[in-house]
């Protein structure tokens, strides 16, 4: 199975006052994730399902994206994505798309960072806007999860 990990777009802590769920992108954070979601298109980023966090600034991500690749019927929030996200609601999750061979997740950070890192082990850190490759490898079921990380793709890079 891939699994793409696409950590949200900015968004200004700074500029809000409001709940930390309801902090959306910044104005530049959604044009950005559109430049972003154009190169992903070039990439032919085509996964089966696309989970999202249920934070706004997530959620925007994900719309953004599901929106240029033309995914949207595939676009499903998922609580277990929220902020405090890790490598051990992966299993779960993945069981309830068994038929999928590809899933894109967006999120936050440090839960990816420390999500790939355990599938992987390696150690990334995700900029915002960042996008990783991970190919899971089979295993027994109660195994834990391991992967190899295939590219991990800083926002510099995609937004070009």
């Amino acid at each position: 199975m891939e699994l793409y990990f696409l950590r949200h777009g900015l968004a200004d802590r700074s500029a809000w006052n409001g709940a930390d769920e309801e902090r959306p992108l910044t104005e530049e954070g959604a044009l950005r994730m559109a430049r972003e979601a154009e190169s992903l298109a070039r990439l032919d980023l085509a996964p089966e399902v696309i989970l999202t966090s249920p934070l706004v600034r997530a959620r925007q991500t994900a719309q953004i994206v599901a929106d240029r690749l033309g995914l949207l019927s595939r676009l499903q929030v998922d609580e277990r994505l929220a902020a405090d996200f890790g490598a051990a609601r992966l299993p779960v999750m993945l069981a309830d798309h068994p038929g999928a061979s590809s899933l894109l997740l967006v999120g936050h950070e440090p839960g990816f960072s420390e999500t790939v890192g355990e599938l992987t082990g390696g150690k990334l850190v995700f900029k915002k806007g960042g996008l990783a490759r991970v190919d899971l490898q089979p295993g027994e079921p109660g195994e834990p999860l391991s992967g190899t990380l295939v590219w991990l793709l800083p926002p510099k890079i995609l937004v070009r």
